[in-house]
């Protein structure tokens, strides 16, 4: 039995990627090894992932690893309807899903969700009352919070999202959001649209942040790795991958990867914060 440490919990980028190898530094764990992983659910995850299989297939030529977005929810249901390997999730999943699901949580990375404009846009922060108000649809202009005369466009995420669940708890508050929002589906779209729309306003994981979009102070806080790990920064969450049973095979090779040294670089370099094993 691989030493994993786990906690008995229960837990469509529409594009499915199979990820190819590159060269890359050789993890000995993985040396002669063969088979597919699939891999599926938070857009989040991604970076993290797709980085792990490189290192993992270059090693191991035998070895495919196919990953997919989708969501949380849609991580939780597939690793528990045995679709997949392995589930990606945002968020903790409900007491139900584990009861349903029998899975077994691995929490590896802590995570910041920040709010994002586009960079051209003046306004630097906001609070819980602003950000419910413009996401009522109270306020509608940029020009109410001292920015340019210029219609606010809400950007949000899918119900599936574990993103979208973190904002909506620890920023709306559990608030309203608008019909109007438009709906993307992964941190990748949120950053594209955002980066398009100069009267945006949005939020992705911080570990996407970039040149292209802005993100803003919440409560006077900044987003990013030393305040979500402070504690100071309030829009945070745990980054969970599960299995449907204990982890076996590469699936455990892959989840026990995730808190070696090596791993842990690769989740910084993504801008989140590794978690210890609990």
């Amino acid at each position: 039995m691989r030493c994993i440490q786990k906690i008995f919990i229960l837990s469509c980028l529409s594009v499915s990627l199979l990820v190819a190898p590159v060269h890359a530094g050789e993890n000995p764990s993985f040396r002669g090894k063969s088979g597919t992983l699939q891999i599926a659910g938070g857009t989040a995850h991604i970076p993290v992932m797709r980085d792990l299989a490189r290192v993992i297939m270059t090693e191991a030529p035998s070895v495919r690893i196919a990953i997919a977005g989708g969501g949380s929810g849609v991580g939780i249901q597939k690793v528990g309807e045995g679709l997949v390997d392995i589930g990606n999730s945002g968020r903790r999943p409900t007491d139900r899903e584990i009861e349903s699901y029998g899975l077994v949580l691995y929490r590896w990375a802590l995570d910041g969700v920040a709010l994002a404009v586009h960079p051209s846009n003046p306004v630097g922060s906001v609070d819980v009352a602003t950000l419910s108000a413009i996401y009522k649809g109270e306020i509608r202009n940029w020009k109410e919070l001292g920015g340019p005369d210029r219609t606010i466009t809400l950007y949000t995420r899918d119900a599936a999202s574990g993103t979208r669940e973190v904002f909506w708890t620890k920023a709306l508050q559990k608030g309203a959001i608008a019909e109007t929002a438009h709906v993307v589906a992964s941190n990748g779209a949120m950053k594209t649209a955002i980066t398009q729309d100069p009267g945006a306003i949005g939020y992705v994981s911080v570990g996407h942040l970039e040149p292209g979009i802005k993100a803003l102070a919440f409560e006077g806080v900044m987003p990013g790795v030393d305040t979500v790990l402070s504690g100071a920064y309030p829009v945070s969450r745990g980054l969970y991958s599960s299995t449907k049973g204990e982890a076996t095979g590469l699936a455990a090779d892959f989840l026990n990867y995730l808190y070696t040294p090596e791993g842990q670089a690769i989740i910084r370099e993504k801008g989140f914060i590794p978690a210890g094993r609990d």
